[in-house]
């Protein structure tokens, strides 16, 4: 079992900044690989904003978000990352971080995703 909390989230002006971190709890946190998602306004899908694998060596990041969005994970704090910079109206969601313990590799499907936070509101303002 994994237990995943996300925080960070809120409300900031276009061009603003805000770090999301998501703590996690239970099965060995350096063992697997993690991605965040997000959610827009009466949008059912869920789509990758980026992923990492388990040492942090290698990353994913939408094609739209590249140079804007970092993810990082500091495997001592069981913490993973989400630097967001020059955010945008846009980038208005619920962003949700998602762990992949049965994955080896980086994933970017919602469903390849077996452990979910409870998701953090990011509001950009124009």
């Amino acid at each position: 079992q994994v237990q995943l909390v996300e925080s960070g989230g809120g409300l900031v002006q276009a061009g603003g900044s805000l770090r999301l971190s998501c703590a996690a709890s239970g099965r060995t946190f350096s063992s697997y690989p993690m991605g965040w998602f997000r959610q827009a306004p009466g949008k059912e899908e869920r789509k990758i904003v980026a992923a990492i694998s388990w040492s942090g060596s290698s990353t994913y990041y939408a094609d739209s978000l590249k140079g804007r969005f970092t993810i990082s994970r500091d495997n001592a704090k069981n913490t993973v990352y989400l630097q967001m910079n020059s955010l945008k109206p846009e980038d208005t969601a619920v962003y949700y971080c998602a762990a992949d313990t049965d994955g080896v590799g980086i994933r970017v499907r919602p469903n390849e995703y077996n452990y979910w936070g409870q998701g953090t509101q990011v509001t950009v303002s124009s």
